[in-house]
């Protein structure tokens, strides 16, 4: 008979949805098992060299006061609190974001276009129609000259589809929908104020992001280097590569959800689902530079075609901390997935990426490189593409036969927690938390808040 060991609450991965579950319910009830040698999942930041590096750009813009709280105690109230300010690249142009409020900074001819076809657009959109795709959105938001020339282009490089493949459930207020005189008044002359989402943003002193889940992690019972190899949902067992056995009360996963279809050994059927549940894969190249930041902004997005850069952002304007004095921290990311895959070793891409950088004069000599460290991210963002909803559907149909609890909005990419309400449901014994457990669009503060509602309901 085999050694199997019993645990009240088992959660899988040691992220911060599961943290965030694992501190709500009380770190005493609770065991985390993580494949990695450390905790944090996506929020996890290294230090190489002086310089502080975390998983692409991470900035704290909650609106939620109880992970306002939560994260400035955790770094003890030391933090960088300052105004986002991003900006966009467009061959050789430098455009403040959004882009669609800000047409004046456009080379003269692109923006007469632009402006001409939006208010047009606008002028005989129908109110009753509501887009299919994504692409059919941009045109309907910007014009087709605009939505062609900047949204499509990102989208191709950023989540490595044609928008026409996307839904449009995901935007929300992630892409700003302009007002016909803000957009009038943009191509004039900068706006008085700022129309991006983001205003006031956090970040903390020292550590990089990852400080922000100290008080998560202080106390939690952590097994590190745990890699799932099968989970019996019938027998509530979780077996792993050490050979050990689990049984659980309780299971709550915030690994993958198609991993976790695959440790299941669940119908093809299913499996065929889980396949369909698509995501991007990031290749982030961070940059030792041997001088400051040559811009004020934080990070830029990156709008030529011929680019393979998507977002740039530049560690020490979010801490002086997070490089030494008189250098920089450059951070690239560059998306593949399924619908694009690598191809490439990364020193092809570090090349690519260098001539870029050069090329837009954010390094000013190749010599001021000091080194370029890549770093791969398998799950980097959820691809809300046309067959997400109906494959999201069938994989939960099927867990909810082995103890899960279907909710009103867990087929919907994000969660508004205003609405959502403690005591709303009674969770089973099998909980999906986080972006990839839940296959969502979820920030930071929506895997807190995450972890906290299912202590309500536990």
């Amino acid at each position: 008979m085999e050694n199997i060991q019993k645990v009240e609450n088992l959660i899988l991965g040691a992220g911060l949805a599961g943290l965030s579950v694992s501190y709500h319910l009380g770190h005493d009830k609770c065991v985390i098992f993580e494949k990695k040698n450390h905790s944090g999942g996506h929020i996890h930041s290294e230090i190489l060299n002086g310089f502080t590096w975390d998983e692409g750009p991470h900035l704290s813009f909650t609106k939620h006061q109880y992970v306002k709280d939560l994260f400035f105690k955790s770094i003890a109230g030391e933090v960088e609190e300052f105004t986002g300010v991003p900006t966009n690249y467009y061959k050789g142009s430098w455009i403040p974001h959004p882009a669609q409020s800000n047409l004046y900074a456009l080379p003269e001819e692109i923006k007469n276009e632009c402006l001409e076809d939006f208010l047009n657009t606008r002028a005989a959109i129908d109110k009753e129609h509501k887009p299919e795709n994504y692409q059919e959105w941009i045109e309907m938001a910007f014009g087709k000259t605009f939505a062609n020339t900047f949204p499509k282009i990102y989208t191709e490089k950023y989540w490595t589809v044609s928008p026409e493949l996307l839904s449009t459930e995901w935007v929300g207020e992630r892409v700003y929908y302009p007002e016909v005189e803000i957009v009038k008044q943009g191509a004039v002359a900068p706006l008085a104020k700022s129309t991006h989402y983001m205003t006031t943003v956090r970040y903390p002193s020292k550590g990089g992001y990852n400080s922000f889940a100290n008080q998560l992690v202080e106390n939690a019972n952590i097994q590190f280097q745990k890699e799932v190899v099968a989970i019996n949902l019938e027998d509530k067992l979780v077996t792993f590569g050490d050979n050990t056995i689990y049984r659980y009360e309780k299971l709550f996963s915030t690994i993958p959800l198609d991993l976790f279809i695959n440790y299941c050994s669940a119908p093809k059927e299913i499996q065929d689902a889980a396949y369909q549940l698509m995501c991007s894969e990031l290749l982030v190249l961070n940059f030792e530079i041997n001088h400051p930041a040559v811009i004020k902004e934080q990070w830029l997005y990156v709008y030529d075609e011929d680019k393979i850069s998507s977002r740039i952002n530049f560690t020490e304007l979010l801490s002086p901390n997070n490089a030494p004095g008189g250098k920089c921290g450059i951070q690239v990311e560059v998306y593949f997935s399924k619908y694009k895959p690598i191809t490439e070793d990364f020193n092809h891409y570090i090349k690519i990426v260098t001539g870029e950088l050069l090329e837009m004069g954010l390094i000013a000599d190749k010599k001021d490189i000091i080194e370029v460290h890549p770093r791969w991210v398998q799950y980097a963002n959820v691809i809300f593409d046309l067959n997400h909803t109906t494959a999201l559907n069938k994989v939960l149909n099927w867990l909810e036969t082995y103890g899960l609890v279907r909710e009103d909005d867990d087929l919907k990419p994000m969660t508004d927690w205003s609405s959502k309400k403690a005591n709303d449901i009674k969770f089973g014994d099998l909980i999906l938390a986080g972006r990839f457990g839940q296959w969502k669009y979820y920030w930071t503060d929506d895997c807190v808040m995450r972890g906290k509602y299912i202590s309500e309901n536990v």
